[in-house]
């Protein structure tokens, strides 16, 4: 199939934006269906919005969903007594570790 550029205007912001050939095709391969609504840079200013909202980096992961940040608890270590937060309520007599010595102790799959 042959992919011309096409002229489309942000959602976001109103500006007239390229969707090159190049980009629908990457989008075809990823099965993507609709052409983006927003420019490069809102589609980029929503990714970096998003992001932050988590707060386990980048990722957006750690998220409470919704758009409420997750409700992290005070722990200390296990393994090395450091304090550190995680994203349940630990309980008396199970162990809680920090994610460098979590990385060491989990079981692999």
């Amino acid at each position: 199939m042959s992919f011309q550029d096409k002229s489309l205007q942000c959602a976001d912001c109103g500006k007239t934006f390229t969707f090159s050939a190049q980009d629908q095709e990457f989008f075809q391969t990823k099965g993507y269906t609709n052409e983006p609504k927003r420019c490069p840079d809102c589609r980029q200013a929503r990714k970096s919005e998003r992001a932050g909202s988590g707060s386990y980096g980048s990722g957006g992961y750690g998220s409470g969903g919704y758009g409420s940040p997750r409700q992290m608890f005070p722990a200390t270590c296990a393994s090395c007594g450091k304090q550190t937060e995680v994203p349940f309520e630990p309980r008396s007599g199970r162990p809680v570790y920090c994610s460098d010595c979590f990385r060491t102790v989990k079981p692999s799959r």
